[in-house]
């Protein structure tokens, strides 16, 4: 019986690669003019006749300003009506759920409406998830990304740069926030899973997810739908049909990820399929559901829309990080260590001190632009011997005022402090005293100042780092995503010494390209994409930190091998 099995595991294989070997191409038409759509979107009919498939994929140019992707959880309907009543442009069905309650995230600005589901069983034993998630950030830069939600806001996400490593028989240990990365300036989003194309290279993470025992297979053909974006910032939604032998057979999602692959994403997602798989243009309904006319409701839908359909919170107009290795940051006192723990904020270890009688204390002053109201946050490493009323002494205009945190949670994210108006002069303070009375220590590592006043002028970069003083600017590098090299450009207005480091994004800094004093002007410096040691770093996504006068501006870059 064994040697049976083996037998037609083996004839399957070679029937599979067969398959694939002698699929016909599928032959693509622009229908775009059959439909009422705005300008920059564009609808696409595919069809093959051996294996007999029919599928469709909207490509939405994201770089128009009308446009925007976003996606919408509410009472199921069938895509036509759903599109409809969300007036939205067109739209496919969104991810996984039961019966009405959705089980994949579902992510509106400030507000997480779904998280995806955070652990399977499969044979009596519990998988912990990092599953795949479509997100949009404020200034409509996509991503596809292994997600975890640490709690119920959007502060709570956290983004992995490879799943959970589960196999078969074998879960993965929980999700740890310190291996990841807090998902930063998310608008919008939707999950699903698996992954199919990560970083311009196919890469489908079916055992990691857990699909197996799913009803999600890998292999065969089925119904598909997937998200997936392209390197000049180009949405693509994707319908194949399936289960027909008549009308059209589906695609497994190897062939799923060639097809998008081919199509020039350089990351993608597969969505809910099956029945649930459809697309509507406004209240039309496209594709022919499992060779049909039914459509199977569904709580939600990833929608083309205007911009203005997704609204956005008010964006600071300053913002200053001091971070324990900054010029604003002193130790006062005996006892200070680094910790060993991951998570911190910026190139530097947190600092600890022993539980003691204020002697200690970690002085963070900024250089506030003007007299207004700011928020103040804090970062921490948390962890289990952390005191867990730990003192932040906050100097500002009206007074002084100490709020006690505890930093045995809540670790490597922002957490409120408060806000308050502080004068803009060197009266300004954060401290942050080992006068706690439980726990062993007291934890220094970044405090944060936030304005919304529109009256500050001085800016604050995209990337929601500390603004750069108008003597100084970074520039998105080019080309992004970049093979094997780019090129990253800044400007002075006065001769000074600067700093362009790159990390990882695990917050680890591989290469420091300049550090080193440049006469006022524009400059350009060229990565190779090699760390300090000259070997050549995978594909991935970088960062890279211009710091000038104690403030810096930090961008995303993608490298695709």
């Amino acid at each position: 019986m064994k040697v049976l099995t083996q037998i037609l595991a083996i004839f399957g294989f070679f029937f599979l690669l067969s398959t694939i070997a002698f699929s016909q191409e599928i032959t693509w038409t622009n229908i775009s003019s059959q439909h009422s759509l705005p300008a920059g979107v564009q609808l696409f009919q595919g069809e093959r006749q051996s294996p007999i498939l029919k599928a469709w994929y909207l490509e939405v140019d994201m770089n128009v300003a009308d446009l925007a992707v976003r996606p919408y959880l509410g009472t199921p309907l069938g895509i036509s009506e759903f599109t409809h009543s969300a007036g939205a442009f067109a739209a496919v069905n969104g991810g996984y759920f039961s019966g009405t309650t959705s089980v994949s995230s579902v992510v509106y600005p400030e507000e997480v409406l779904a998280q995806n589901i955070a652990a399977v069983v499969r044979d009596n034993l519990t998988y912990p998830l990092t599953r795949s998630f479509f997100g949009v950030d404020y200034e409509k830069q996509m991503s596809v990304d292994w997600i975890y939600h640490f709690n119920s806001s959007v502060s709570g996400i956290y983004t992995f740069p490879v799943p959970n490593p589960n196999a078969i028989g074998s879960p993965a240990a929980l999700p740890d926030s310190t291996n990841g990365q807090q998902y930063n300036d998310l608008a919008v989003g939707i999950g699903g899973g698996p992954a199919l194309i990560d970083n311009g290279a196919i890469n489908i993470s079916y055992t990691e997810e857990v699909f197996w025992g799913s009803g999600v297979g890998l292999s065969n053909r089925d119904p598909r739908t997937a998200v997936g974006f392209t390197a000049n910032n180009h949405l693509i939604l994707f319908v194949a049909d399936g289960r027909d032998n008549t009308w059209s057979e589906g695609v497994s999602l190897t062939e799923l990820a060639d097809i998008l692959f081919n199509l020039g994403c350089v990351e993608a997602m597969n969505l809910d399929g099956g029945g649930s798989s459809q697309m509507a243009v406004g209240s039309s309904l496209i594709n022919r559901p499992e060779g049909g006319f039914f459509q199977r409701p569904i709580p939600s839908i990833l929608a083309v829309v205007h911009s203005d359909s997704i609204p956005v919170p008010p964006r600071p107009t300053y913002q200053e990080i001091i971070d324990t290795e900054d010029g604003g940051a002193s130790l006062i006192g005996p006892g200070w260590f680094p910790s060993a723990n991951a998570g911190y904020w910026g190139g530097t270890p947190a600092q600890l001190n022993p539980r003691g009688t204020g002697d200690s204390y970690a002085h963070f002053r900024p250089n506030l632009p003007q007299m207004s109201e700011y928020e103040v946050y804090a970062w921490w490493v948390a962890a289990p011997n952390r005191c867990l009323d730990t003192p932040f002494i906050i100097h500002h205009m009206n007074g002084i005022d100490t709020v006690r945190m505890d930093q045995t949670t809540q670790g490597s994210s922002w957490n409120l402090l408060g806000s308050f108006t502080f004068s803009g002069d060197t009266s300004d303070a954060v401290q942050i005293s080992n006068l706690a009375t439980s726990g062993d220590f007291i934890v220094a590592d970044a405090i944060r100042f936030v304005s919304f006043d529109t009256t500050i002028t001085v800016g604050i970069s995209s990337e929601n780092n500390s603004a750069l003083p108008l003597k100084a600017s970074l520039s998105q590098n080019f080309p992004n995503p970049f093979n094997p090299s780019t090129t990253i450009a800044f400007e002075l207005k006065e001769t000074a010494h600067v700093q362009l480091m790159v990390y990882n994004i695990l917050g680890e800094r591989i290469s420091t390209l300049l550090d080193a004093t440049r006469q006022n002007g524009s400059h350009q410096i060229r990565w190779n994409g090699k760390d300090d040691n000259g070997l050549p770093v995978s594909s991935g996504i970088y960062f890279y930190r211009f710091i000038f006068d104690d403030h810096f501006q930090q961008k995303k870059m993608i490298l695709i091998r």
